[in-house]
């Protein structure tokens, strides 16, 4: 299938994308593919969305009924501890914690909305199909689009009766928007150098639940964000994370904790402080008497302006958090994702519309270097570049963090001449076990807090079980999770995965415990491409239309 442009992925930035380009040219041929069974699937609800990208894509949005309702009414910042909380008056927060002129929405309505406003412009949107390898010239130096998974094959690598041949999508630009983590975008950033002059990326793991609660305390437009308790234990610890908690109309708060995953203590199971966090008298005030009805989890980028890879590369380019535009001191990203969308957009006209029908032909062999440069003028850069090294003092300690981000927001404002890189992979700041003490979660009461496999049929995750595993041994760490990561690190595979994939067998006559995998119940967050010891673990798409089903609310 030939197309002038194709974007990987039907996220905000990729949709925001090919919304612009026909906006600019209703002639050219668009496409977006994307891996989940619709538009919106593979997108966690539960947002405090920042319309400024929104607004310059489609201004008129609200008379086009975007589902975007609740305005934000009230802001509250909270340091807990175990049982009590103080807070932060929110004229000492920085500038870019305040949320007036947000909205709590769900993004993956949102997303659904921005499908229909496409199609309606002509772009052909493919869903249910995951785009498995990036094509390539003859001569290998650029990229001339991206090829879907087989389907229909069984584990064995072997033809079933339902087999179908993957289909190639050729693109003179195509645009990588997988999220955090994608496979294809990792693989391009490699093989063209895209991050020799970026810091290491780092990560964070967000856990989502989506509830139903009582109308009597719901209270539309309320949200509150936290730090301290349960993942920072004193001033002076270095687990970076938070928690959010949003109120959405009609009567849903949707619930959420992140964890920093260049935490060091092997034994940090995120899921279970996300369970117990939800016990405190400061959250549980707001679900008593509700129900979850949607439980899911994600890979955040945090590196920020400083791990920025090259955008661009010969045939195409990566946007929103294929690139890492989120920003970690607000929290948010989809705003950045759909500017970089639109900018990315028109580069491309622009490269595609130079010199007329003879340079559009052969814009395939062709860079949107402007691209590069536009993003850099922008307001996306402009905002994170502010806020460029408040993660990394936090690597200090918590104190220090937020001692430094007040100076930042307030007075330095990324003016600073200096710079907290960071050139070590989260992976390998994990201590080893005989280094870190184990910590003793609470049992779930099955009101608040639940167990995970309970938890992970709220997500509607599922895969066909017969067909290849999607989680593989990265190349040349075979047998490394029995290897090293048990015996060195007691397993955190076991630990960090928030949908239970991983476990490890009993030992076998040399006194190995094997590492074991439940890839059907993958919900592609890529922590355990992230967090594993070595990177021992690869995450590769599996048949397209798998994986968890966000569209319940």
């Amino acid at each position: 299938m030939e197309f002038d442009v194709v974007t990987v992925g039907g996220g905000p930035s990729g949709l925001a994308a090919a919304i612009r380009l026909k906006q600019l040219n209703p002639d050219l041929e668009v496409c977006v593919l994307e891996k989940g069974a619709d538009l919106g699937s593979h997108i966690l609800s539960g947002n405090v969305f920042e319309t400024r990208g929104l607004d310059e894509l489609i201004p008129n949005w609200r008379d086009l009924g975007a589902p975007i309702q609740t305005a934000v009414t009230e802001d509250a910042f909270l340091f807990l501890t175990e049982t009590g909380s103080m807070q932060i008056p929110n004229s000492l927060l920085p500038p870019q914690l305040h949320n007036d002129g947000n909205y709590i929405i769900s993004l993956s309505q949102l997303v659904r909305w921005l499908g229909e406003r496409a199609e309606e412009l002509g772009v052909d949107v493919i869903t249910g199909f995951a785009a498995s390898e990036v094509l390539y010239s003859d001569d290998g130096t650029r990229v001339v689009g991206v090829a879907t998974r087989d389907v229909g094959v069984n584990k064995a690598g072997e033809p079933k009766p339902t087999f179908e041949r993957g289909m190639e999508l050729r693109a003179k630009q195509t645009l990588f928007s997988e999220g955090c983590r994608g496979s294809l975008s990792e693989g391009l950033m490699e093989r063209f150098d895209l991050r020799k002059e970026a810091d290491v990326q780092t990560y964070g793991l967000g856990l989502k639940e989506v509830w139903e609660v009582p109308e009597q305390q719901h209270k539309a437009g309320f949200v509150q964000h936290t730090l301290g308790w349960p993942l920072q234990s004193g001033p002076m610890d270095k687990t970076f994370g938070g928690s959010f908690l949003y109120h959405m109309e009609p009567n849903l708060v949707l619930v959420g904790f992140v964890v920093g995953l260049d935490y060091e203590n092997c034994y940090l199971n995120p899921y279970k402080e996300f369970q117990r966090w939800k016990h405190h008298p400061q959250v549980k005030k707001h679900l008593e008497g509700g129900r979850p009805i949607s439980y899911g989890a994600r890979a955040l980028n945090e590196g920020g302006y400083h791990a920025i890879p090259k955008l661009t590369f010969p045939g195409g380019a990566l946007l929103g958090c294929s690139a890492g535009f989120l920003n970690s001191v607000k929290i948010k990203g989809s705003h950045t994702a759909i500017k970089s969308g639109m900018v990315a957009a028109e580069a491309v006209h622009a490269l595609l519309e130079t010199e007329g029908e003879t340079a559009a032909a052969a814009a395939s062999d062709c860079e949107a270097v402007e691209y590069q440069a536009m993003m850099e003028r922008s307001w996306v850069y402009e905002e994170l570049k502010e806020v460029r090294n408040c993660h990394g003092a936090f690597s200090q300690g918590l104190l220090p963090g937020l001692a430094y981000s007040a100076l930042s927001a307030f007075f330095l404002k990324g003016r600073e001449s200096w710079t907290f890189h960071n050139k070590v992979p989260d992976h390998a700041k994990t201590k080893p076990a005989a280094e870190c003490a184990e910590i003793e979660y609470p049992k779930p009461d099955g009101a608040l807090s639940f167990d995970l496999l309970t938890n992970l049929t709220r997500s509607g995750t599922g895969h066909a079980d017969d067909q290849p595993v999607h989680l593989t041994s990265a190349p040349g760490m075979e047998g490394h999770g029995g290897k090293v990561s048990m015996p060195t690190y007691a397993g955190p595979e076991q630990r960090f995965c928030p949908a239970g994939v991983y476990g490890y067998s009993d030992e076998d006559a040399s006194g190995i415990r094997e590492l074991t995998i439940g890839a059907q119940n993958c919900l592609h967050c890529k922590t355990c491409d992230i967090k594993a010891p070595g990177e021992h673990i690869k995450w590769v798409v599996p048949e397209g239309g798998g994986g968890p089903r966000y569209t319940d609310c």
